[in-house]
C-alpha cells in the first residue's frame, strides 16, 4: 500500500509574463537568447516549453543573416523531435524573417537509417541551402565522414545538450571538443536538463568557459504561466506488485502519462504487455479500440469512457498509428482527444501533449535528466490546468530479497533527485554578506517590516525570480569564473553533492553525523574535484554559496507546502508560500551566519519525508544496510578536517579539542588525532 505525502509542493503567481511576447514575437526566454545572438558559443539552459526551438530560430536566422555564416545545421537526439524545428510563420508574429526548412533537408522526416544519411549531409554541404535538421546519430556519421573542416563558417545547434559529455567514450563531445578547438564553426547548445544524469561533465572545463550562458530558470518560466499555478512532486512506496497499488496514486480523471519500469529493473514484472492489461483492467471494462486512433477504449465504473494510448506494445503497426494519433496537428488543442498515455521509452524528450496533468513514473530512473524530462511533460501551461504533479512510485526494500543493497541503492538515488528537482523548482538565490552599510537593492521586495539593518534581510524580485539574502561571515568568489558558478551553476554543484553515495547515506541515516561533516567536508571535497582551477578562497565562496541555497530550500520546504492546508478557495494567499517560507525561517534565525547554515543537515527534512511514505520495518531495514557497511575516517577526510582545524585556531586563537561539547570542534580534533597517529605509526614501521 503506498502512502500519499508529497515532497515538496511550489506554488507560482501566474502573472502571464514568460508567455508574453514582445514586438518581434518573441518570448521572455527567447527575447533574453537573442540578446546573446553575437556570441560564436552560447549555451541556452531553459525548462521545456520555455520556447528553446524557437530562440534558436531567431539566432539561427541573425546568424544567416547578418553574421556571415552559410549554414545552419541542427542537431536533434531523436526523430520525432525534428519536427520542433518544422517551418514557423515568424513574420506573422512581427520578426524581419521566417523560418523555413526545405523538406529535402530534414533528415528526420526521411526514411533509412542514420549512417544512410551521411551522404545527404554531404550534398547539404555543397548546396546553396541555409538549414539542415538531423538527429545526433547522423552528425556524428557525417563529421566521421567528412571531417571538422567541412563545416566552416557553418552553426552547430545541438538540442538536448545534455547528451553531450566530457567523456572521450563520448562521440559527440568528442567531436565538439575538435570544433572549440579548430574555433572555425558557431555553436548553439541546448538543453533543458541544467545537468547530466551520470555526474559525468557535459564539457571540459577549458571549453566550457568559451560559452556564454543565457539561464530561464524553472521559477520564471512556471511563474510566468497564465494557468498553471501549482507543481507537485513526490516520490512514494509500495509494497508487492506496482499495478496492485497503481490507483492509490492514479486519479483516473486526470490528463496522466503512466511510464512504466524498464523489464531490466526490479520493479517490472518482466511481461510488459500484462503490466499495461493489469493498468487498464484496474482502471475499467475494456471496451474496445478506436479505429481511427488506436486508442484502448475503457470504461470506468462511473460510466466514463476512457481513451487510453498504449506506446508499450511492440507491434509496429498498432504502436505507430497511436503515435500519429497523437502527433495530429489538428487534436493539439482538444483536451478530449486522449485520457492516459502508457509508455515505457517514449513520451518523455520532446513529447508535447499540453493537457498532461500528471506525469506519473514506475521505478527509480538512473538518469536525473531523464525525471527533468519525465517531469516538463507536466508542466506545460494549458487552460483549465491550474495544477500538475510528478509521482515516482518505487517499490519498498524487502529483506527477503537477494538484491536488497540494490534495493537501496534505487531508493536513495529516487531521493537524491527529488532534493536536486526542489532545488531546480525553487527561485533562484543570489547571497552577500551582512555589512553595517548595506541598504535595500532596487526592485527587491523586503516584506511587511521593510528593509532593517539590524537583522537579516530577505528581498524577493518576483520578476525575475530571484531571492537576495544577506549572510554574516559569506565569502565573496573573486575571480570571474567563481562569480559564474555561483550566479549559475549552483544546481550543478548540488547535484554533484546529492548524487555522492556517501553523502546522502550518512546525512539520512548516521544518527552520529556532525552535518559539517557534510557541509564543509564533503562538499569542499567535491568543489575542490569539479574546480581545480580555483583558489582555495574562491572554493571556499563557491561551497558556501551551494550550502546556502541547498539549506535554505530545504528549511522553507515545508513552510512553502503549506502543511497542506489552502486558502477557502483552494488557492494559497498570494501564491507565494516558498517566499513566505524562506522569510520565516530568516527572521526565526534573525542574524543568519554562514555557520549557522553549516550546522544544519541538508538531509533531515528528506529523512522526514522518508520516514511518513516508507514503513517502519522497511526504514530500518535500509538503515541496517547502510550501517553495515560504515567506514571509519579516511586519510583524505582527516586532511580535510585538520585544515578546517587550522581555520578554528587563526579564529579562535586555540586548536580544537578533543573534548568539547561541541560536536563539530570534537569532530576536528578527532581529524588532527587521526592523523598525529598515522603519522607515528608510519614513524614507527
Amino acid at each position: 500500500m503506498t502512502k500519499n505525502v508529497p515532497s515538496v509542493s511550489v506554488s507560482y503567481t501566474r502573472n502571464g509574463s514568460s508567455t508574453k511576447a514582445n514586438a518581434l514575437g518573441m518570448r521572455p526566454m527567447q527575447e533574453r537568447a537573442y540578446e546573446k545572438r553575437g556570441e560564436p558559443y552560447l549555451l541556452i539552459k531553459s525548462p521545456p516549453a520555455s520556447g528553446k526551438s524557437r530562440a534558436l530560430m531567431f539566432v539561427a536566422l541573425d546568424k544567416l543573416h547578418n553574421q556571415g555564416l552559410r549554414q545552419a545545421i541542427i542537431v536533434v537526439p531523436e526523430r520525432s523531435i525534428g519536427s520542433s524545428f518544422n517551418d514557423e510563420p515568424l513574420t506573422k508574429y512581427g520578426f524581419w524573417a521566417d523560418w523555413v526548412v526545405a523538406p529535402q533537408w530534414n533528415l528526420c522526416n526521411a526514411p533509412g537509417t542514420d549512417g544512410g544519411k551521411v551522404n545527404a549531409v554531404g550534398s547539404f554541404l555543397e548546396s546553396a541551402d541555409r538549414v539542415l535538421v538531423c538527429t545526433h546519430a547522423t552528425f556524428r556519421f557525417a563529421v566521421d565522414r567528412f571531417g571538422v573542416e567541412a563545416f566552416d563558417d557553418r552553426l552547430i545547434a545541438v538540442d538536448e545538450f545534455h547528451h553531450v559529455s566530457a567523456s572521450p567514450d563520448n562521440k559527440l563531445g568528442l567531436h565538439l571538443g575538435q570544433f572549440i578547438a579548430r574555433d572555425r564553426v558557431h555553436i548553439v547548445a541546448m538543453t533543458g536538463s541544467y545537468f547530466r544524469g551520470d555526474a559525468e561533465a557535459v564539457l571540459a572545463p577549458q571549453d566550457e568557459s568559451k560559452f556564454d550562458t543565457v539561464t530561464y530558470t524553472y521559477y520564471e518560466q512556471l511563474n510566468g504561466y497564465e494557468h498553471l499555478k501549482q507543481l507537485d512532486m513526490g516520490y512514494f512506496f509500495y509494497a508487492g506488485s506496482y499495478a496492485d497499488d497503481i490507483l492509490e496514486v492514479l486519479d483516473p480523471g486526470q490528463k496522466t502519462i503512466i511510464h512504466i519500469p524498464s523489464v531490466n529493473s526490479r520493479e517490472s514484472t518482466k511481461d510488459k504487455l500484462k503490466e499495461v492489461e493489469h493498468i487498464t483492467d484496474a482502471l475499467g471494462k475494456w471496451q474496445g479500440i478506436d479505429p481511427v486512433t488506436g486508442f484502448q477504449l475503457v470504461q470506468r465504473p462511473d460510466g466514463k469512457v476512457l481513451r487510453i494510448a498504449d506506446l508499450v506494445d511492440d507491434d509496429p503497426a498498432k504502436r505507430d498509428r497511436v503515435s500519429a494519433a497523437l502527433k495530429d496537428p489538428a487534436q493539439k488543442n482538444n483536451r478530449d482527444h486522449v485520457d492516459i498515455i502508457i509508455a515505457l521509452g517514449m513520451a518523455k524528450e520532446g513529447f508535447d501533449w499540453i493537457w498532461c496533468e500528471h506525469a506519473l513514473t514506475v521505478g527509480y530512473r538512473s538518469s536525473l535528466t531523464e525525471i527533468v524530462q519525465i517531469i516538463g511533460r507536466a508542466t506545460r501551461d494549458a487552460p483549465g490546468k491550474t495544477r500538475a504533479r510528478f509521482t515516482n512510485l518505487i517499490a519498498e526494500p524487502d529483506a527477503s530479497e537477494e538484491a536488497v543493497t540494490e534495493a537501496v541503492n534505487d531508493t536513495l538515488k529516487a531521493i537524491a533527485a527529488s532534493l536536486l528537482m526542489e532545488q531546480v523548482l525553487a527561485p533562484r538565490f543570489e547571497f552577500k554578506p551582512k555589512n553595517p552599510g548595506n541598504g535595500p537593492t532596487p526592485g527587491f521586495d523586503y516584506g511587511e517590516a521593510g528593509y532593517d539593518p539590524t537583522k537579516c534581510n530577505v528581498g524577493f524580485n518576483e520578476q525575475s525570480g530571484q531571492f537576495e539574502i544577506e549572510i554574516k561571515g559569506l565569502v565573496v568568489p573573486k575571480s570571474p569564473e567563481a562569480q559564474r558558478i555561483c550566479r549559475q551553476d549552483l544546481n550543478e554543484v548540488i547535484a554533484a553533492f546529492v548524487q555522492d553515495k556517501g553523502t546522502i547515506e550518512r546525512g539520512l541515516f548516521d544518527s552520529e553525523l556532525v552535518p559539517e561533516e557534510l557541509t564543509q567536508v564533503r562538499m569542499g571535497k567535491i568543489i575542490k574535484a569539479k574546480y581545480p582551477e580555483l583558489d582555495d578562497a574562491d572554493q571556499e565562496a563557491v561551497r558556501q554559496h551551494a550550502v546556502a541555497a541547498l539549506n535554505l530550500t530545504q528549511q522553507a520546504k515545508d513552510i512553502a507546502s503549506g502543511g497542506g492546508a489552502d486558502s477557502g478557495d483552494g488557492e494559497r494567499s498570494a501564491n507565494t508560500a516558498f517566499v513566505d517560507g524562506v522569510r520565516k525561517y530568516t527572521m526565526d534565525v534573525r542574524d543568519l551566519d554562514i555557520d549557522l547554515i553549516d550546522s544544519i543537515n541538508p538531509f533531515g527534512e528528506a529523512y522526514s519525508i522518508l520516514a511518513k511514505t516508507m514503513s517502519e520495518e522497511s526504514l530500518k531495514q535500509v538503515a541496517a544496510v547502510i550501517a553495515a557497511k560504515r567506514i571509519n575516517l579516511t586519510m583524505e577526510d582527516a586532511r580535510l578536517l585538520a585544515k578546517r582545524a587550522l581555520e578554528f585556531k587563526q579564529q579562535r586563537g586555540r586548536l580544537p579539542s578533543i573534548t568539547s561539547p561541541d560536536a563539530w570542534e570534537k569532530r576536528m580534533a578527532e581529524g588532527v588525532a587521526f592523523l598525529a597517529r598515522m603519522k607515528a605509526e608510519a614513524a614507527r614501521g
